[in-house]
C-alpha cells in the first residue's frame, strides 16, 4: 500500500473515531491505536496544548513511560537546546519531524536521548504538532526501541497527513460538546500546590485537592502520589510541564508567565499558573495557583476554537458590544450586506441562529454558569 493510501486510510480511522468517542481521553486512545497500526512504535506521549502557551494541556495519554523522568522530560523541554523541541516544532513548516533525522543519525547530541530515551530503551523518536492552519492544539511523540528501524520519511509524512485532522478534533473538543447538565456546586476558592526544586510535591490545600479531583479525578494522598494510574501520568504531564516553564521563565530562559487554561471534567474553565516563591531563587519551592479562568482569559481560545476567520471576529466583537448591523459596517468600513453575509457566516460556524443565541453560546454556555456561584467544594 501507498504512502497517500496509508495516510488516507489513517485519517478516515481518525476521523471515525472522533465521531464516536464521547470523551478527548477516548478520542486520543482512538488515535493512539490507529496510527500505531499505520506506523509501529513502541512508547509514546500525546497531549493536547493550550494554544496561547502551547504548554501540555488535558487531554492527555501517556504509554510505557517512565513516571519518574517526567520532570527531567519537561525540564529538558523549556532549560535545553535540544533538536525538535515542541515550541519549535509548532513554528516549523513540516509539523513532523525525528529526533535521528534531526541530529544527522547521532542522537547523542540530544540531551533528551542521553538522559530520557536511552535509559528506557528507545532508539528514535517521531514528534508531531496537530495544527488548524498556524494554531497547535496538541502535539505528540512516538518512541521505538533498540532494534526497530528508525522513522523515515514516508512515516513522517503520513504523520504530517493527519495534523490537520486531529488538530481540527482537538480545536473543537476544547469548547463543544459540553455536559447538557452540570452541577450547582463549583470550586470558586483557588487551590495551591507547593513544589520542592526537584518537582516534588510538599504540599496542598484543600481547595487544590478539590480542584485536582475536580480535574483528574485524583485523589492527592500518599498512596495516589506513588501510583502509575493514568490520572497521576495525566496530572505529572500538565502540570510539571507548568512547573518546569515556571523556573525557565526564573532562570530567564523563557518569558513569562508560565499560564495554562484547560477545562475540567464538567467543562468548566480552569487556568493554573505557576511561579517560584522567591523570584530571585529559581531553586526555591514553587507554587501552582489553581482557580477558575476569567472571560478575558477564555473568550480567546473559545473563538479560535470555531475557526472564525478575522473579520468574522471583528464582527463577532461588535455584536457581543450590542452593536447593530449598521453600526458594525461603519465601524468596519463595510457595507450592511457585506456584514449580514459575515453574521451568517458566524451563525453556521458557532452553530445559532440569532444574535441572542451566539452570545449565549459563545459566554453564557462556557463560563458564566457555575463559576459564578458562592458555594464550594472542599
Amino acid at each position: 500500500m501507498t504512502g497517500t493510501a496509508i495516510a488516507h486510510r489513517l485519517g478516515a480511522s481518525i476521523q471515525r473515531a472522533d465521531a464516536t468517542c464521547a470523551t478527548a481521553d477516548e478520542f486520543l486512545a482512538a488515535v493512539s491505536d490507529s496510527v500505531r497500526r499505520a506506523i509501529p512504535f513502541d512508547g509514546c506521549l500525546w497531549f493536547g496544548v493550550d494554544p496561547a502557551t502551547l504548554l501540555a494541556s488535558a487531554p492527555a495519554r501517556i504509554e510505557h513511560q517512565d513516571l519518574s523522568l517526567c520532570r527531567p522530560f519537561w525540564d529538558n523541554e523549556f532549560h535545553n537546546n535540544d533538536v525538535l523541541l515542541f515550541r519549535d516544532l509548532a513554528r516549523q513548516p513540516e509539523p513532523t519531524g525525528s529526533l535521528r533525522i534531526a541530529t544527522d543519525d547521532k542522537p547523542l547530541r540530544s540531551p533528551r536521548y542521553r538522559e530520557i530515551m536511552r535509559p528506557q530503551g528507545y532508539e528514535d523518536e517521531a514528534r508531531i504538532t496537530f495544527r488548524t492552519g498556524k494554531t497547535t492544539w496538541g502535539a505528540a511523540a512516538l518512541f521505538r526501541e533498540k532494534g526497530r528501524p528508525s522513522f523515515d520519511a514516508d512515516e513522517l509524512k503520513i504523520l504530517g497527513a493527519i495534523s490537520q485532522t486531529v488538530g481540527v478534533a482537538l480545536r473543537t473538543r476544547s469548547v463543544l460538546n459540553l455536559p447538557t447538565s452540570r452541577a450547582i456546586e463549583t470550586l470558586r476558592a483557588p487551590g495551591v500546590l507547593l513544589f520542592d526544586a526537584k518537582g516534588g510535591l510538599m504540599s496542598a490545600n484543600l481547595h487544590a485537592k478539590a480542584w485536582v479531583r475536580e480535574l483528574y479525578g485524583l485523589d492527592l494522598n500518599a498512596e495516589s502520589l506513588l501510583s502509575e494510574s493514568p490520572a497521576m501520568f495525566q496530572l505529572h504531564t500538565i502540570v510539571l510541564g507548568l512547573v518546569s516553564q515556571a523556573r525557565a521563565v526564573a532562570l530567564g530562559y523563557e518569558d513569562g508567565p508560565a499560564r495554562l487554561r484547560c477545562r475540567d471534567r464538567e467543562g468548566r474553565w480552569v487556568v493554573l499558573h505557576a511561579s517560584c516563591m522567591d523570584e530571585s531563587d529559581p531553586g526555591s519551592p514553587l507554587a501552582v495557583v489553581i482557580e477558575p479562568a476569567q472571560s478575558a482569559e477564555v473568550a480567546p481560545i473559545i473563538v479560535e476554537a470555531y475557526g472564525l476567520t478575522a473579520r468574522e471576529r471583528d464582527v463577532l466583537r461588535g455584536i457581543a458590544c450590542g452593536l447593530s448591523t449598521p453600526e458594525i459596517a461603519a465601524q468596519l468600513y463595510l457595507s450592511s450586506h457585506t456584514v449580514r453575509d459575515y453574521i451568517k457566516s458566524v451563525f453556521g460556524k458557532v452553530g445559532v441562529s440569532s444574535r441572542g443565541e451566539l452570545t449565549a453560546k459563545l459566554f453564557a454556555e462556557h463560563y458564566l454558569d457555575a463559576f459564578h456561584s458562592a458555594s464550594v467544594i472542599v
